[in-house]
């Protein structure tokens, strides 16, 4: 991934998480606008200390 995709995905998951915590439904949406996999959504979170919430497949 790019560093500016990097950087967009992480202001994005901090602007969109609400006290450290992103909603599933949320992530989703991310990985769709930044065009990256939601995989990498996922590892950003854990890297930023924020947590997905309302996990809609269990799998976080």
């Amino acid at each position: 991934m790019s560093v500016e995709k990097n950087n967009e995905l992480r202001e994005r998951i901090l602007f969109e998480a609400d006290g450290l915590k992103l909603s599933c439904k949320k992530a989703f949406i991310l990985a769709a606008e930044v065009g990256v996999p939601l995989a990498e959504v996922g590892k950003t979170c854990n890297e930023l200390g924020v947590k997905i919430a309302g996990c809609q497949l269990g799998c976080f």
